[in-house]
């Protein structure tokens, strides 16, 4: 059995650089027409939209923006949420949800490929530093000095930490799963009879809607111990 990312094909660019065309490029790609395809849905919707709801789209919607926008002002506090850091983490949550979803479609899961992983784990990274040295200027470089100064490197490797666990944690859970899917699928058809359709319903639903969660708690949460009280 071979778990690897398999690539479909190559596409040359110049010398030895080429783009790949893999199984997790697929898949990122479906996720991204379909979450597309909603977006521009909803932006049409938009223009119908009440101040008091009368259809059950808007309820909907309403309920999933503000439930991440309530979850970020009570994680950071009224003084540290806006309405950009409360439409990346939805977009994230949602995007890293939907990816975990597709292996109900057939698609290998895009979050079973650590450079996907790696990529939210870096950007919550920025967000936090950002956010860090906005909000605590001249005293940012300090603390990495604190409480004395030998304890810059650890202090450095604290740090570099962040957006490694935050994106192992993600990849090694998915890609688990997926390994765990593919033994179960070359077992004979007897005697696997139900079996892939209740592991798909923990390993890509439960699981995966556990650990988008996850990701993106962990992921303000970090960014909230970097902020002063």
């Amino acid at each position: 059995m071979d778990f690897n990312n398999k690539v479909y094909f190559t596409i040359p660019i110049q010398g030895n650089w080429k783009i790949l065309i893999s199984q997790t490029t697929v898949s990122t790609l479906f996720v991204m027409a379909v979450l597309i395809t909603l977006a521009i849905i909803v932006r049409m919707k938009l223009k119908s939209f009440k101040e008091t709801p009368e259809t059950t789209f808007q309820n909907v919607i309403e309920l999933l923006v503000d439930t991440i926008q309530n979850f970020i002002k009570g994680t950071l506090g009224e003084k540290y949420t806006s309405v950009a850091l409360g439409g990346w983490y939805f977009g994230v949550i949602v995007i890293i949800w939907t990816m975990n979803m597709s292996g109900l479609l057939g698609f290998r899961n895009a979050t079973a490929d650590i450079i996907t992983t790696a990529a939210f784990g870096l950007s919550t990274f920025f967000i936090l530093h950002y956010m860090w040295l906005k909000h605590k200027k001249f005293r940012y470089f300090k603390e990495y000095f604190e409480p004395i100064v030998v304890f810059f490197p650890m202090n450095v490797v604290s740090e570099i930490s962040v957006p490694i666990s935050l994106s192992f944690r993600l990849f090694g859970n998915i890609l688990g799963g997926l390994i765990l899917m593919g033994l179960i699928y070359s077992f004979p058809f007897y005697l696997k009879i139900g079996i892939p359709a209740a592991l798909h319903a923990y390993f890509d639903v439960f699981s995966g809607s556990i650990q988008a969660f996850i990701f993106t708690v962990l992921s303000i949460s970090f960014i909230r111990n970097k902020l002063p009280d």
